[in-house]
């Protein structure tokens, strides 16, 4: 009884196939015998589950494994042996690949891996630092997609950026090149990026007061859209945020840093959609002419000042007429770029132009276009002279016909920092 246990364990898959169907009686497989037909093993199976008999486990053996099933282990001695030198083969396969497995582990290099596991950690730690010092940035880049390159045949000459100043007739004849037509921009026609560094020192050699005036504005007019450009996306981007019930790390830290930016404390949310906004063209214009002279004040030449902005560190402008009890100074930069910034953030931080804010803001509410001559009435702190000052502010715009640039816009020639001149 013993043996027989054995024999059925140990049996072919086949057999144990044919003797369930002889088990449960099925009569096809027993026809199929009777007639001298051969089955395949499948047909065998697809008749057994046709009658929902669980098939067997072990499907299928090796040839080593048939072979020792076909063992009946009539002998107690025959079943030790094979134990034996199963046991054996096991151990002596181990051991003999041992020595090659130790002669590999001995040849990997453990100061390879230690300089390419520190290597990898170092690697993984700069990337952080610097996902970490220009996630800002890498929110920015999603969103303004349209700074990157769209025109790749762009000529590189094209992109000049003066380190000495350039004379007018040099600057006027590169514009008349270009086409930069300010006839044509009032009707509506955009700006190209022209961005000049460094005023010419000359500009008050031109003998006509229009010429003059008009090169002026050519020079400083893409300034201030660029500024502007900045803070409207600044401004769209903003309201994004805000409408979303849930920020990321990258929205909060970018709210976090432009509550520094405006000088806005304990994170005001409504002061900050007051302080971020644009200023008009044309106020900017008219107070960059009536600050520098039209460009030519010994502040604007020397110190790129185009806004006549004080100062009460030891950098800075000395003024040659300044009276005893002003200890103040002209701010100074290193390119005009940098002065419209400076003007723009005093304008919308400054304590002594919140009137001036909340009237923009008001324009916005009712849904009127930010007019440059209006707003102007609320620039009475900027100077000394205050109501005065407003009213030369005003002229300015009028008889200049600035108001003319408040809806222009900046041509997208698919570069971020434009065309430098």
């Amino acid at each position: 009884m013993k043996n027989r246990k054995h024999k059925i364990y140990y049996s072919s898959y086949r057999k144990q196939l044919i003797q369930l169907a002889k088990l449960y009686g099925i009569v096809e497989i027993k026809n199929y015998f009777r007639s001298a037909k051969k089955l395949t093993t499948a047909q065998i199976e697809l008749i057994l589950i046709k009658n929902r008999i669980k098939l067997p486990i072990q499907r299928s053996l090796s040839r080593f494994g048939s072979f020792l099933s076909a063992l009946s282990f009539k002998n107690e001695y025959v079943k030790q042996l094979y134990y034996v030198l199963t046991v054996l083969i096991i151990v002596i396969g181990f051991f003999g690949g041992a020595p090659h497995l130790v002669k590999m582990y001995n040849n990997v290099d453990y100061n390879s891996l230690k300089n390419e596991k520190e290597t990898a950690k170092k690697k993984k730690d700069t990337i952080n630092d610097i996902l970490k010092k220009n996630q800002l940035n890498s929110y920015e880049t999603e969103e303004n997609n349209e700074f990157a390159f769209t025109n790749k045949q762009q000529k590189q000459e094209d992109i000049i950026e003066n380190t000495v100043s350039l004379n007018a007739s040099t600057i006027a004849t590169l514009f008349e090149d270009y086409d930069y037509d300010l006839k044509k921009i009032r009707k509506g026609k955009k700006v190209k990026p022209f961005y000049i560094s460094l005023l010419p020192k000359d500009l008050s050699s031109i003998e006509s007061n229009q010429e003059r005036k008009e090169l002026f504005i050519k020079i400083v007019l893409p300034l201030i859209l660029q500024e502007n450009d900045r803070i409207e996306k600044d401004r769209k981007k903003l309201f994004k945020v805000l409408a979303k019930k849930f920020n990321n790390k990258f929205e909060k830290n970018w709210l976090k840093w432009k509550f520094k930016e405006y000088k806005i404390d304990k994170s005001d949310i409504s002061e900050l959609k007051i302080r971020m906004d644009i200023i008009p063209v044309s106020l900017a214009i008219a107070q960059a002419a009536k600050e520098s002279g039209w460009g030519t004040s010994r502040f604007a030449l020397e110190g790129n000042a185009l806004y006549g902005q004080w100062t009460w560190s030891e950098k800075g402008l000395e003024p040659s007429e300044k009276q005893e009890t002003k200890s103040h100074k002209v701010m100074q930069f290193k390119i005009l770029k940098a002065s419209v910034k400076a003007y723009k953030n005093n304008l919308n931080t400054h304590g002594g132009y919140a009137e001036f804010r909340e009237a923009r803001a008001n324009l916005r509410i009712q849904g009127k276009n930010l007019d440059g001559l209006k707003l102007s009435q609320f620039l009475d702190k900027y100077a000394q002279t205050g109501k005065t000052y407003t009213k030369t502010i005003e002229l300015i715009i009028k008889q200049n016909s600035l108001s003319d640039f408040d809806k222009a816009k900046l041509l997208s020639i698919g570069v971020r920092k434009g065309t430098k001149l």
